[in-house]
């Protein structure tokens, strides 16, 4: 996977794990850009996860992490977007599959689920593989909806 900035979002229940997501980014040397939430203050997902949502479709950043209780209100937000395809990623495997068969370009952890150590073995997983492109590019291109149709 080619790597720009990596935008980054969370909610007040992914907030922790985020934190360790950017330790873990900073030691790779990886550039970073932080979305929110700022803070662990009860917060909601899709004041964050929309504005990484747009900058994911913009080009602005590229890949995307987003963290929050369970991983599904981020994900199910994020995927309004048409340029955006976010996996709920609970172990390795799941990440290796995301990102080989679906191009996955957001990572989304269940933060209430995961320890930090299985973050970072999602991440390594995630960050390291490549789209298999060939039959799932077909089937990549059939997700976005057309109104013309």
């Amino acid at each position: 996977m080619e790597i720009k900035t990596i935008g980054l979002a969370s909610d007040h229940a992914g907030f922790a794990l985020k934190q360790f997501v950017k330790q873990y980014l900073d030691e790779k040397g990886i550039a970073y850009k932080d979305f929110g939430a700022y803070t662990d203050e009860s917060s909601d997902y899709a004041d964050f996860a929309h504005p990484l949502g747009r900058a994911i479709e913009s080009g602005e950043v590229y890949p995307g992490i987003a963290i929050c209780g369970s991983g599904e209100g981020i994900s199910i937000t994020l995927n309004k977007h048409q340029g955006v395809r976010a996996a709920l990623v609970w172990m390795p495997e799941i990440a290796h599959l995301s990102r080989q068969h679906n191009n996955a370009n957001i990572l989304v952890m269940p933060g209430r689920f995961i320890d930090n150590e299985m973050a970072r073995s999602i991440m390594d997983e995630f960050l390291s593989t490549d789209f298999e492109g060939g039959r799932h590019l077909r089937r990549i291109n059939k997700i976005p909806v057309n109104c013309n149709k």
